[in-house]
């Protein structure tokens, strides 16, 4: 009698340490998305995204598109980055079919934490996808946390001057999650600290005031680069492609080209939010480029 099928397993939550730190990326939800192309590299830029998926063995036209949290354990304090798609696509008929519904919450407490343990939650930036589970039903989903926003970012919200059209919903959306919770938050810029170890870096573009984060425990680093490149092959290899959902393209390929500079340059491990899970790896010169190597057993030694 043949085995039963049991269907696909991909694991959705990875654990390892960083010097002192312990690093969780939580794939809070995925989905399958047709069109990588015109997403990625516009109309003009098709047969290039079409020949660079082909040359890397990928699927031209679909591709898996995950949306993974980060956890940073410090011993001190329990910071969450990013916050997933919450119940968005239930609530929101605009979102339903674009977003997969969140499964953060019940993920991390397969992981071993309960939301009362996150003592800080970022928010690398205000797209749904990031905001989504901040709350529930109008109560913070993290009731003990600290919320810490890019100032920058918050402020392009808050005001809503400059909106594109295709963002016009977003931003309705950050009102009603984001603004209530600022009388609890924290604002903060490139160059400042959220906790000891873990400093925000500019990385404006694909949202006004996007924030990367460098975290560093006892001489270690990894940089959270949240949606710095939102694909492994084609934003990587092709940082100067536009891509449909950055909020002002010419800014989002220069900050894809200096953050790609600095994590090949200094051979740092790096974790992404829509990268192929667990998300994390390495960039690497590739002529006059680079590629995404994803991480062996570098960060088990």
């Amino acid at each position: 009698m043949p085995a039963p099928m049991h269907g696909e397993l991909q694991p959705p939550i990875f654990r390892y340490r960083l010097g002192g730190f312990e690093i969780v990326p939580i794939m809070d939800s995925k989905v399958i998305r047709d069109g990588l192309t015109p997403s990625f590299g516009g109309e003009t830029g098709a047969e290039e995204v079409t020949a660079l998926a082909r040359q890397n063995r990928i699927d031209p036209v679909r591709y898996q598109h995950p949306f993974s949290p980060v956890l940073v354990n410090t011993g001190k304090e329990l910071v969450l980055f990013d916050t997933g798609n919450g119940t968005l696509s239930a609530e929101h008929d605009a979102l339903k079919g674009r977003l997969p519904p969140g499964q953060l919450v019940a993920r991390m407490a397969e992981a071993g934490y309960k939301p009362e343990d996150v003592d800080v939650v970022v928010i690398t930036h205000g797209h749904p996808d990031h905001i989504g589970g901040l709350v529930r039903g109008g109560a913070p989903v993290f009731p003990k946390a600290r919320v810490v926003f890019g100032a920058a970012d918050f402020e392009f919200w808050k005001k809503g001057e400059n909106v594109r059209e295709a963002r016009k919903f977003n931003r309705e959306l950050y009102v009603k999650i984001c603004l209530p919770l600022a009388d609890r938050a924290s604002f903060i810029k490139p160059g400042d600290s959220v906790v000891p170890g873990i400093t925000a870096v500019d990385a404006f573009g694909h949202s006004p005031g996007m924030l990367a984060f460098m975290i560093e425990s006892q001489g270690k680093r990894l940089l959270n680069w949240a949606d710095t490149c939102n694909h492994y092959v084609i934003s990587v290899q092709r940082p100067d492609l536009p891509l449909d959902v950055d909020d002002d393209k010419e800014k989002a390929a220069a900050t894809r080209a200096r953050i790609l500079d600095m994590a090949a340059t200094e051979a740092m491990p790096v974790v992404g939010y829509h990268l192929p899970f667990p998300g994390i790896g390495y960039v690497e010169r590739f002529g006059a480029t680079y590629r995404w190597i994803a991480h062996g057993y570098q960060l088990y030694l």
